[in-house]
């Protein structure tokens, strides 16, 4: 036997030995025979059982993407703009600077009025603090006369109570002193009465006028300042620019646009015939053609009761909840849209969870755990989606009542993989 055969034999020999190899380690044996560790179990899922039910049947209606509020900003003051603090597309909050007018002479003013303010006050204050001081000192001297007219009244008393034991002329001077001390009385009494009632408390409130008219003036000023300064009404995004620094603008001229599209309406024609199956609960897919990777659910936010009277089609708007991606609204206003609500006539349909639909392939889909002889299998139904009824939808394909579709878990299944099932409640509208 030659060398070059009995190298190619011991390569056929050697290749042979592997191929047994790796036919028994995929077999789960090992190459003498025994066997190696048991299959892995089946992926537990949860299932919920299909319902079948009536709901109305979906009417697709075209719209265009709205704003839910638009605001032209004008200017509250003439003047010329001096700053221009905003460009196109930027995002604002509300109360946000969006431009500015020149305000040298009416910060002057504000200013002077504020100084004159702050003297009405000191003013007051040293009227109050004199005044209060005045009244003091005369209800103190008041005090005095009186406890002076009440020793003179005692001690005349008590001269007439000893009668013929005094001297008429000490009777006398007592009761002299008694009528002094009674008019002395009266004198700081007339006194306190003019502090209190008479012009030097006129002259206090006069004071005291003087310092909320200084205030209200001040106001006035701040107000016409503020007036100087034009501010974004609500959050949004600058959809316009209407003026620029240097630009002369009268009073109600307009400055800026700004839109709110943190929320958006989608704004559709409804026919006649179907707008008296809407209400406002009720749910519609939204679908925006530029934005194809998109989903949207929106509720019916306004339905007007004016149709128009050459299309006899009734305005309604779905409120849809936006979505801000690199502070952008990923809706934006004037895309074309079209919205699917359940208004057309009752229809026999099948419904699922929502957590049971699959998106991102080609067509939505719902996996079945369905039943290959003693095993469960994964099958894949392709579905069309129809409207929702709270956490449930209707699906159109191969379903029927009672099938059990995969509800949890089904992101972790293939078509055709075995699996192990374990029931799940959902509760059903």
């Amino acid at each position: 036997m030659s060398s070059k055969f009995k190298v190619q034999s011991s390569k056929f020999v050697a290749a042979a030995a592997l191929l047994w190899l790796c036919g028994t380690i995929a077999f789960g044996q090992s190459p003498k025979g025994g066997k190696t560790g048991a299959a892995p179990p089946a992926p537990k899922v949860l299932v919920t059982a299909a319902r079948a039910d009536v709901v109305s049947e979906p009417r697709t209606f075209v719209g265009t993407v709205k704003p839910i509020r638009h605001s032209v900003v004008g200017s509250a003051a003439a003047g010329r703009v001096e700053e221009y603090l905003i460009n196109e597309g930027d995002a604002v909050k509300a109360g946000q600077p969006i431009a500015i007018l020149r305000r040298g002479i009416i910060k002057a003013e504000v200013d002077s009025a504020r100084a004159n303010l702050v003297m009405r006050q000191a003013e007051l204050a040293e009227m109050e603090k004199s005044f209060q001081e005045e009244v003091d000192q005369g209800q103190a001297k008041l005090a005095v006369a009186q406890a002076e007219l009440a020793f003179r009244l005692g001690k005349l008393q008590r001269s007439k109570s000893l009668g013929t034991s005094v001297s008429r002329e000490l009777y006398e001077e007592d009761s002299s002193l008694a009528s002094k001390a009674d008019a002395s009385v009266h004198e700081h009494q007339a006194a306190v009465r003019m502090l209190t009632q008479g012009a030097r408390q006129m002259k206090t409130e006069q004071a005291r006028a003087r310092v909320s008219a200084q205030l209200a003036e001040l106001q006035r000023l701040e107000e016409q300042f503020d007036r100087h300064t034009m501010k974004a009404p609500f959050d949004g995004w600058v959809s316009a620019e209407r003026t620029e620094i240097g630009q002369w603008v009268m009073q109600g001229d307009p400055v800026a646009e700004i839109v709110e599209l943190n929320e958006a309406d989608v704004e559709i024609a409804v026919v006649e015939d179907f707008i008296a199956n809407l209400h406002t609960s009720v749910e519609g897919r939204v679908e925006v053609p530029a934005l194809p990777n998109e989903r949207f659910v929106g509720r019916v936010a306004m339905i007007n009761p004016q149709a128009d009277s050459r299309s006899h089609t009734f305005p309604v708007k779905i409120r849809v909840q936006n979505r801000i991606e690199n502070d952008q609204p990923v809706l934006k206003a004037g895309m074309f849209a079209r919205v699917t609500l359940s208004v057309g006539k009752p229809t026999q349909c099948v419904l699922v969870p929502k957590d049971a639909v699959v998106l991102g392939g080609p067509s939505p889909m719902v996996l079945l755990a369905a039943a290959a002889g003693d095993k469960t299998t994964v099958r894949p139904v392709p579905v069309q989606l129809g409207p929702a009824q709270g956490s449930w939808i209707a699906v159109f394909g191969d379903l029927k009542e009672g099938d059990p579709v995969i509800v949890e878990g089904n992101e972790r299944v293939r078509p055709g993989q075995e699996i192990r099932t374990e029931p799940k409640e959902v509760a059903y509208p």
